[in-house]
């Protein structure tokens, strides 16, 4: 299985889905190259211009309706745990987000994640506990719940902000984009893929030289998705070592590529 494009995104939940942050990161490598940082669309040869959020669905978006393949790891989680699917009724990973778009919808203009944490009228019903974690998070040393807000090293900001956009991702290219697990555990050849990805994992097997911590979370995705296509071990990962009660589980929880 091979792929055009590998793209390591580094994300966040700051501010508004129009603000631009130096958080927001993205490197790619074509075929196997060296990755490189990829400049917003809004960049000039004269001034450079930080990334958004809704610039980022938007270019994905764009790759998948070229004439390639690519595989995107983001860093941010792509559902909650199954206690929270049980606590209100939600049966499928799509369902959940639907769900979570009409009670998060931090994909709206103007609109921070913390706006709907804090808002008047009371915060959202749709929430868990700092407690509750995925299979996926368990089986790492350090991996943060997704409700987990307002700590060092967060993931709950950036799972808020970016699972609107993966659902208008979706909504938008249809089946030319295979979001793993939960389009199914094994990718058909000829499909982009995206994927939820944890750069701790990988961050300390690349010389960091002049890169920003942001950025050199995004090269270290990218590069690591580059290696492990150029050795035929991507597949590999598709297949982490479940039970089939576990694998039911994470079918709706999804998994992180690289936990095994």
């Amino acid at each position: 299985m091979t792929f055009d494009l590998h793209i390591g995104i580094d994300y966040s939940g700051r501010e508004t889905p129009t603000s631009r942050t130096p958080a927001l990161q993205v490197y790619a490598a074509f075929d196997t190259e060296e990755p490189r940082r990829i400049q917003s669309p809004a960049s000039t040869e004269k001034t450079y211009k930080n990334w958004c959020r809704k610039e980022i669905a938007e270019w994905l978006i764009e790759q998948a309706n070229k004439n390639i393949t690519f595989f995107a790891g983001i860093d941010h989680g792509f559902s909650f745990p199954l206690n929270y699917f049980q606590r209100y009724k939600l049966t499928s990973w799509p369902e959940f987000l639907d769900d979570f778009c009409e009670h998060w919808p931090t994909d709206a203009e103007h609109t921070y994640v913390d706006f709907i944490r804090d808002r008047a009228e009371g915060p959202p019903d749709r929430t868990g506990s700092n407690k509750d974690f995925r299979l996926t998070e368990k089986w790492t040393s350090s991996a943060k719940s997704v409700f987990q807000f307002d700590v060092q090293g967060s993931v709950a900001k950036s799972t808020h902000a970016g699972l609107p956009w993966l659902r208008r991702i979706r909504n938008e290219v249809g089946d030319k984009v295979h979001v793993w697990p939960f389009d199914g555990w094994d990718v058909p050849d000829g499909k982009s893929v995206i994927a939820e990805i944890y750069p701790s994992i990988f961050r300390k097997r690349y010389p960091k030289e002049d890169r920003k911590p942001d950025q050199q979370d995004a090269y270290c995705v990218s590069r690591w998705l580059t290696e492990m296509g150029e050795r035929g071990f991507l597949e590999r990962y598709f297949d982490p070592p479940l039970t089939d009660d576990e694998r039911k589980v994470a079918d709706l929880e999804g998994w992180i590529l690289g936990i095994m």
